[in-house]
């Protein structure tokens, strides 16, 4: 089967396959497409994280396509098999064991690769855990920030924490259950105890969303004997604060360059991140204070 759904304006290699890229539900096996069903019953192979968990899935629609195991521990050897069987004309759903492939999830290298060799890639939207969080959060949802898992390793996850401190948006995290009390401690000493929700079990029987700061949340959970389920966590972004004038700005500055023993250009870093403002423009100012400073230095030995 070379093609499901209408075709691109762009050309594909002759006679080559598409990649379908396959939401799938997050819980609730009701929450699939009608065209996600379709793309999946008529795939030459699915390619999915888990074969036997996806293979209940299937079953449970009556859909017996082929299976092919793809995750994050043989995606290296597997991807160039995959794009040679798109290559030669075969239809390809990558699916995860749950929501949006490549989101958190295997997928990146093939779709990477795919694009690479020209060929069409088609998405079939669904679920997204972060998506259906958001829409329920209650937080800011103009503008926000997919963070997803941050790295396990200490120094690394609390350094991208302090990168998202002075963020306005809406943040969504990943964590699992044994972790999330960590994560919400190191939250709170790093940006402060902000408004947060905790969703947890999304679509599935024991569905939970906790409301609060992050230090309520963490109350709230570190007295239960034992927690269940993937964590997703929005954290709402810092407060947007007024702009200072300039007046201002110059003698905060004045104050810093007296008193500072790091370079100018560290100094001038912090201090544009501290009020959110931009570096360049507060750099360029604190010359021209440095400059003002030699004049008058000059005019007084005169």
């Amino acid at each position: 089967m070379h093609s499901i759904s209408a075709m691109s304006d762009i050309d594909p290699p002759e006679g080559s396959g598409i990649l379908y890229v396959v939401s799938t539900p997050i819980g609730n096996r009701e929450d699939i497409t009608l065209r996600a069903l379709h793309v999946l019953e008529n795939a030459d192979w699915i390619a999915a994280e888990d074969t036997r968990h996806t293979g209940r899935f299937l079953k449970s629609h009556g859909i017996s396509t082929r299976l092919i195991s793809y995750h994050e521990h043989n995606e290296n050897e597997r991807t160039p098999e995959l794009i040679q069987k798109l290559l030669s004309g075969s239809a390809v759903a990558l699916v995860s064991n749950a929501g949006t492939p490549s989101v958190s999830d295997p997928g990146f290298r093939l779709i990477q690769q795919a694009a690479a060799n020209g060929l069409r890639i088609v998405p079939i939207p669904g679920v997204s855990a972060a998506i259906a969080a958001l829409s329920v959060s209650g937080l800011p949802t103009d503008a926000f920030v997919f963070i997803g898992f941050l790295p396990p390793k200490s120094s690394r996850r609390l350094a991208e924490i302090r990168s998202l401190a002075t963020d306005s948006r809406t943040l969504i995290f990943y964590e699992s259950p044994r972790r999330i009390c960590r994560l919400l401690d190191e939250l709170v000493s790093i940006f402060g105890d902000r408004q947060g929700v905790l969703a947890r079990e999304m679509t599935k029987i024991h569905e939970e969303f906790l409301r609060g700061s992050l230090s309520e949340l963490h109350r709230t959970l570190r007295v239960r004997p034992s927690l269940k389920g993937e964590c997703t966590l929005l954290v709402a972004g810092r407060p947007r604060q007024p702009a200072p004038d300039l007046q201002t700005v110059r003698e905060e500055l004045r104050k810093l360059m007296r008193h500072t023993t790091k370079p100018l250009s560290a100094a001038v870093k912090d201090f544009a991140i501290e009020h959110g403002l931009p570096r360049k423009s507060i750099y360029e100012e604190a010359l021209r204070i440095k400059e003002e400073k030699k004049r008058e230095r000059k005019t007084s030995h005169g």
